[in-house]
């Protein structure tokens, strides 16, 4: 008989094509007036026709969300928020973006509604990364979770293949992940499976075909599945490392995922059985951790750390780092075992 505990979410989740046009009527529904938009400085685009649906609603926009949280920009966030009465925000864009908004409902208490544009899947979890002093830390606040999401497909038609590809992994990293988590359960393991599988389908056709409505709609489905595995079942080594390689590096957020995730599933596959299985069923073949390793290969992804500009003197650091105060893992972790699978990652070698 199994045992589990299962935790069920609370953000509403619209999802389609053209659904950005019912931001307004989301934000009204939750009682926001003075709406605060939120992006990076490349997505402000974006983010002012969301502004332009919002009307009156919109409180401004903030532009300059950074990769990992950086404390100090959340600071000027907060600031901004304040200086214009906002009663809530409104995230445009991807996991950078979405992180800021959190980071700001954890110390105003503001109601955030996400409007995704990448894999990234930040929006369905309550975990909050935060960057300072060069070291990334993490926390659980269900707080912290978007109260409504709208997934607008048509948003991630211009994303670029490259991009795509490298968000698209970052979510298999998280579906991986729930498959063994320690809080794993029935539910969370058809979750993350399914998301294996929309993934694994689709990441392929975009690569060929950017334009491709099927294709996308299954990725961001995929990356849904994911985003909401990651955020009822928690995290493992995996996430752990790559909390490391970014904070510390300033390595980009989901190439980072890509390089890494073949090298943590060969390490933990001895472990979980049944999760590579799992994988096995979206990935073809015996070998899960070099399918993934191939897959980015085939794809045009990222397969070195040293190609995202961590130097190999980073290594001995970034071990050291990853056992101290590390996540929970079903296979015991040592430092010589992480340096050893960082220094095959960092020269792009295979799993």
């Amino acid at each position: 008989m199994k045992t589990f505990v299962h935790r069920g979410q609370i953000t509403k989740v619209v999802f389609g094509s053209g659904t950005r046009c019912r931001i307004p009527e989301e934000a009204g529904a939750l009682g926001c007036r003075r709406v605060l938009v939120l992006c990076t400085p490349d997505q402000a685009d974006q983010a002012a026709q969301a502004g332009d649906l919002l009307g009156a609603a919109a409180a401004g926009t903030f532009a300059e969300a950074a990769p990992h949280t950086p404390v100090e920009v959340t600071g000027r966030a907060v600031a901004y928020a304040r200086s214009v009465g906002a009663d809530s925000v409104l995230a445009v864009g991807g996991g950078s973006t979405i992180g800021l908004g959190k980071a700001i409902t954890a110390r105003t208490g503001l109601p955030q509604l996400a409007l995704p544009t990448t894999y990234a899947g930040s929006e369905m979890t309550p975990i909050l990364g935060e960057t300072e002093g060069g070291r990334k830390t993490t926390r659980r606040l269900a707080e912290v979770l978007p109260r409504t999401v709208v997934y607008d497909v048509e948003l991630t038609h211009t994303l670029p293949a490259p991009v795509s590809v490298a968000s698209g992994i970052n979510a298999m990293a998280h579906a991986v992940e729930a498959l063994y988590a320690q809080d794993q359960d029935p539910v969370a393991f058809l979750m993350a499976g399914e998301a294996l599988d929309a993934l694994a389908r689709s990441l392929p056709v975009i690569a060929r075909r950017p334009d491709d409505a099927e294709a996308r709609a299954d990725a961001l489905y995929g990356a849904w599945l994911a985003g909401t595995c990651l955020g009822t079942v928690g995290m493992a080594l995996h996430h752990k490392v790559c909390h490391v390689l970014g904070g510390t590096f300033g390595l980009p957020h989901a190439e980072t995922h890509t390089v890494v995730l073949p090298h943590v599933v060969a390490y933990n596959a001895p472990a979980v059985g049944a999760a590579m299985a799992r994988l096995a069923r979206a990935l073809p073949g015996d070998d899960p951790a070099g399918a993934l390793f191939d897959l980015a290969g085939r794809l045009g992804a990222p397969r070195a750390l040293r190609d995202l500009g961590m130097p190999r003197s980073g290594i001995e650091q970034a071990a050291e780092l990853v056992v101290r105060d590390g996540y929970w893992n079903p296979r015991p972790v040592d430092r010589s075992a992480v340096h050893a699978f960082l220094t095959r990652a960092w020269a792009g070698e295979t799993p």
